[in-house]
């Protein structure tokens, strides 16, 4: 019998090796799984069954993407997004299945999102979401603090001219008529003038609200159809690149041909030819070492600090949205809140006359007073500073799914700065593993340019090479 300790190092033992040869297993199905989807014609039934299996999920998987970025992304009616992407999906299955360069050029694709192209066409994509989002926000917002001013504005002037109506009415109580000879207080407003002045103000402020109404309407259509093209065209040059890469591949020995790979290595151990890269060029890159060389990592430094450019503007952005929503909240608040002020008017008018009243102040008495006219009159009205029949328009919130949606690719963006070298590497390995023959002719063709070096540095005459094994 076991200690305990034993028995559980026993488990973590036997846990350990099981998941160690689950990994292996997987590996190894994966890459039987790679050599016969890269196979140009399959060799058995079981190989063509799998090759058509896989170009059969590969197609559903680019139908249901397609579908999904027509639909939710470009906003596409969704009857036109299923039909595209169900003719993308069966053009690809069958591209995939009877050409063997689509299978390859599929998936260069891939690693080419890695790339700059596939930078460009995630951070067009980021912009457009950011822009179709924050911008239309943004205005509606500015367009709600236009309205607060707009109904402020009207029911000020609405106040002045009941104001200005109560005093005229005040005033004429204190004239009335028939009393001929009398003096009092006149004011007069001149209606038409103050309602054309009103109109005015109201017409201006309603031009104003609908030029932010129009420009945030262009501003969504703009936005959106600037993203519907824009990623058409990066998607398609996305394939172009692809497809550039595949024939400068098969067309040129020298294209991308810097790579110390595994058929390199094995070909010079066979010709005893090792110590070519005993002290390799700065060009030569080792296909199978993660690191990266010095110039590779300048180069990532320098865009790093560009897309730390770009981070900030999205910020900035995002900050400017946060901004007018919190403007217009504060004054949309405002105008609910004012209050309407009660004003009265009390006026008391008594008018006397005295006769002879000097007779009275030299008997020392109070003179006599003969009551002549006696008013006592009060109005009232309220002050309201928003007009009653001006609704007023509700702040708008940021969008909180768009920005994390543009910042999340962004910063995959960011991610292919770093991944572009390892990206360049994949590409390579991937048309390797389809065009093995042209694989071996570039091996060949580095191989005699590292000995044309080796040769160069001792001061010797270029030697023949042996081509006879890359035929």
């Amino acid at each position: 019998m076991r200690p305990p300790g034993g028995t559980l190092e026993h488990l973590v033992r036997t846990g350990w090796r099981y998941w160690y040869l689950g990994l292996r297993k997987a590996l190894a199905l994966l890459q039987a799984t790679w050599i016969t989807y890269s196979q140009p014609v399959p060799a058995s039934c079981g190989q063509l069954l799998t090759q058509i299996l896989l170009c059969g999920s590969l197609a559903l998987a680019a139908a249901s993407l397609t579908y999904c970025w027509l639909a939710s992304s470009l906003l596409y009616p969704l009857g036109p997004s299923a039909v595209v992407a169900t003719v993308c999906g069966l053009l690809a299955f069958l591209g995939l299945v009877l050409v063997p360069p689509a299978r390859c050029l599929f998936a260069l694709s891939v690693p080419t999102l890695g790339t700059e192209q596939g930078r460009r066409l995630l951070l067009s994509w980021s912009t457009a979401t950011l822009t179709i989002a924050v911008v239309p926000n943004i205005l509606a917002n500015l367009r709600a603090t236009g309205q607060v001013l707009r109904c402020v504005t009207e029911g000020s002037l609405e106040s002045l001219l009941n104001t200005t109506h109560w005093l005229q009415t005040a005033s004429q109580a204190l004239n009335p008529d028939g009393q001929a000879g009398s003096q009092g207080l006149t004011l007069q407003a001149h209606g038409d003038s103050a309602a054309a002045f009103r109109l005015h103000v109201l017409r201006v402020t309603q031009q104003v609200l609908e030029d932010f109404s129009g420009l945030e309407s262009s501003a969504r259509v703009v936005a959106l159809g600037t993203q519907r093209v824009v990623t058409g065209l990066f998607m398609l040059g996305l394939l172009l690149d692809s497809a550039w890469y595949l024939y400068r591949y098969l067309t040129d020995l020298r294209f991308d041909n810097i790579y110390a790979t595994r058929q390199l290595t094995q070909r010079l151990a066979e010709v005893g030819a090792t110590h070519l890269t005993a002290s390799p060029p700065a060009w030569l890159l080792w296909a199978a070492q993660p690191r990266l060389s010095q110039a590779e990592l300048l180069s990532c430094l320098v865009r790093l600090g560009l897309f730390t450019l770009l981070l900030m503007a999205m910020a900035v952005t995002v900050a400017m949205d946060y901004v007018a929503f919190l403007l217009a909240q504060a004054a949309v608040d405002w105008a609910r809140e004012l209050p309407a002020v009660p004003v009265t008017l009390t006026i008391k008018y008594n008018a006397a006359y005295t006769i002879l009243g000097f007779l009275p102040f030299l008997f020392n008495r109070p003179p006599l007073e003969n009551p002549y006219l006696s008013a006592h009159n009060s109005f009232q009205w309220e002050l309201r500073f928003t007009a009653p029949g001006c609704p007023l328009l509700p702040a708008q919130r940021p969008h909180t799914a768009a920005p994390l949606a543009a910042g999340a690719l962004q910063l995959a963006a960011c991610s292919t700065v770093l991944l572009e070298t390892y990206a360049r590497r994949l590409r390579h390995s991937i048309a390797a593993s389809f065009f093995r023959t042209q694989e071996a002719k570039r091996v060949c063709h580095l191989h005699a340019r590292l000995q044309r070096r080796y040769d160069r540095h001792r001061g010797q005459p270029a030697q023949p090479q042996d081509t006879s094994s890359c035929s």
